[in-house]
């Protein structure tokens, strides 16, 4: 009776409100009653939502249901969101009103504990998708599980502690509102996060608002760091966390990835050499070696109160460093305030400190200088010496002319090959300064090293050539070949100079010492040779060769020429120069003879 009043009060049909719920669950037993009675929509018809369904059993199956007859914003909303969009673009696996409230007969009130959506379950909710590699895979998203990392994150902890406001997904993303950070309607859009933030955080917000960051990021500056640019997004921590991006040890790192970004200062007019003076200065030598209370960025510029020195407000302002370095050492902040924190010594800026430095820059080349020609002077006259009288103790002829001819060139390619090979490895390091103007000095070095490594490789061609075709070359590579006896000769030397054996053993005309030398000789310079001629003809190798193996290459070139500069220092200068019994050198290289008893 009372639907039938309803129905002429508001000229309805009254077929459409003539069902009791009980009509519809006396053949609907899947919808457990009990369970729908508790849910949010428990005191509304089945045909407020089935509005298409006039009596009971029905023969036709009911039509879509929508949500917006009741829920007109939140579904206007939804749709302009990310997730309705997707959705329009018939992407099924979007979220819906469905996957994120539950299933339709058994939606729960948001403040329900039991919800999906409720404050304890809504991270569990998003992250049934957003940490689901392979759901989430096709839409290349920036996070990739967001929900793992957030759980680390100081909201996570406290989510996980049972902090009732500790922050979740809708808090930052929105729920209905979702949308991408390069939306500007979003939340987490790059100009909106600072006020996103501050629904919890309002008094560093304030603090924030009056900072050179804030005003340069609401004047348009996209390059203005917000809130997480430094603190970071799913992987905020607290300050004192070891592993935080604003932990002290930390802190420096955070500043200069605008700070020390070259497309950063070039474009705004920022000091260039911030962060370097800072490593270069007292402190940053602490801060490198691990020290957490050695001042950095933030002990003196501050935190979000960050403003420029002309600012009276500015914690570096001409009349407030004194007090701000008096923070931590006492009594000494005026004394402090008269020079620079960045120490940049020009003829325009801290000139007492250039004059100092370009006078002890002077005196030092000069002195050591002076130094280095003395004694220069002085080992000439005595290596002269020594090359005369090794000259007419040479009796025993131990490298032909040609083959002081082919070390020669073997010295000079070598030198040169090292030499200009570190120089395009290490671009940077003081040795490489010849070629570093860009207009022609990278090219100089390259046709160099190619030039070079054409010779030695010609050189070991005629070599191997020399020793085959040639009897005394024959006779050569006889001598040199590997015997049981060098393996002898190298336990007795060792035990010998450990005090094991009181007499020296005796050696062939080639001992294992010049063997293990000569041999590796040839074997680096094959591998060389290889490994070069693919790198250099790069293009045409590409053309039959994988680029990993190419890769591989390189690493061998370099690895392999890393290996023969440090056994050339290690073992050959030791034997031809540093020997006691050779030093200064073993001129056999120049005469070609030797003396007897070093044979």
């Amino acid at each position: 009776m009372k639907y039938l009043l309803i129905s002429i009060l508001f000229l309805t049909p009254i077929s459409s409100f003539a069902l009791e719920n009980s009509d519809c669950f006396n053949c609907h037993t899947e919808v457990t009653q009990a369970k729908f009675v508790k849910s949010i929509h428990g005191k509304h018809l089945c045909t407020s939502c089935h509005a298409d369904i006039e009596d009971a059993p029905h023969s036709k199956k009911p039509g879509p249901v929508t949500c917006e007859k009741c829920h007109r914003i939140e579904q206007q909303i939804y749709l302009n969101s990310d997730h309705g969009r997707a959705v329009a673009k018939g992407i099924k696996k979007a979220a819906s009103c469905k996957a994120c409230h539950g299933e339709h007969h058994y939606l729960l009130d948001y403040r329900n504990p039991e919800s999906p959506v409720s404050r304890n379950k809504i991270n569990e909710t998003c992250a049934r998708c957003h940490d689901d590699l392979k759901k989430m895979e096709p839409y290349h998203l920036t996070q990739r599980e967001p929900y793992k990392s957030y759980l680390k994150s100081i909201h996570g902890e406290a989510f996980k502690s049972g902090e009732a406001y500790a922050a979740i997904c809708t808090d930052c993303h929105g729920s209905h509102d979702l949308h991408s950070p390069i939306n500007p309607e979003s939340r987490i859009y790059k100009f909106n996060v600072p006020k996103t933030c501050s629904k919890c955080h309002e008094n560093v917000f304030n603090t924030y608002k009056m900072s050179v960051h804030a005003k340069g990021l609401y004047a348009g500056v996209r390059d203005a760091p917000v809130c997480t640019d430094c603190h970071g997004e799913h992987t905020i921590q607290t300050h004192t966390a070891p592993t935080s991006s604003t932990y002290p040890s930390s802190i420096v790192k955070t500043c200069s990835h605008c700070h020390a970004s070259e497309k950063i200062t070039i474009k705004y007019g920022l000091p260039p050499d911030v962060i370097n003076t800072y490593m270069e200065s007292y402190h940053g030598t602490a801060y490198q070696y691990g020290s957490i209370v050695a001042a950095n960025c933030a002990s003196c510029h501050g935190f979000h109160d960050i403003l420029p020195s002309s600012d009276e407000r500015s914690s570096i302002n001409p009349a407030n460093i004194g007090n701000t370095c008096g923070k931590c050492h006492p009594n000494a902040g005026e004394q402090l305030s008269k020079g620079s924190v960045h120490v940049r010594p020009s003829v325009n800026r801290d000139k007492i400190i250039y004059y100092v430095t370009l006078f002890y820059v002077i005196l030092i080349i000069l002195t050591i200088g002076g130094m280095l020609i003395h004694n220069l002077l002085d080992l000439l006259k005595k290596a002269a010496a020594h090359y005369r009288k090794s000259a007419l103790e040479g009796i025993s002829l131990r490298l032909t002319k040609g083959e002081r001819i082919q070390h020669i060139i073997l010295l000079i390619c070598f030198i040169t090959l090292v030499y200009t090979g570190f120089a395009h490895k290490y671009p940077k390091a003081f040795f490489s300064y010849p070629f570093s103007f860009p207009e022609w000095g990278p090219e100089i070095r390259k046709i160099i090293h190619r030039v070079a490594g054409t010779i030695f490789m010609l050189l070991m061609l005629y070599h191997g050539a020399w020793l085959v075709c040639t009897e005394y070359g024959r006779k050569k590579l006889a001598a040199l070949l590997p015997c049981i006896k060098d393996i002898k000769n190298a336990i007795g030397l060792i035990t010998y100079n450990l005090g094991m054996r009181e007499e020296r053993p005796k050696f062939d005309r080639y001992s294992y010492i010049e063997k293990a030398e000569y041999w590796a000789l040839i074997w680096g310079s094959f591998i060389m040779i290889i490994t070069g001629l693919v790198l250099m003809f790069e293009n045409v190798s590409l053309q039959y060769l994988p680029k990993w193996l190419i890769d591989v290459m390189l690493v061998i070139h370099f690895f392999e020429a890393l290996l023969a500069s440090l056994a050339i220092v290690v073992w050959h200068f030791y034997w031809v120069i540093f020997d006691p019994h050779t030093y200064p050198m073993n001129w056999s290289w120049i005469t070609g003879k030797v003396r007897k008893k070093h044979e």
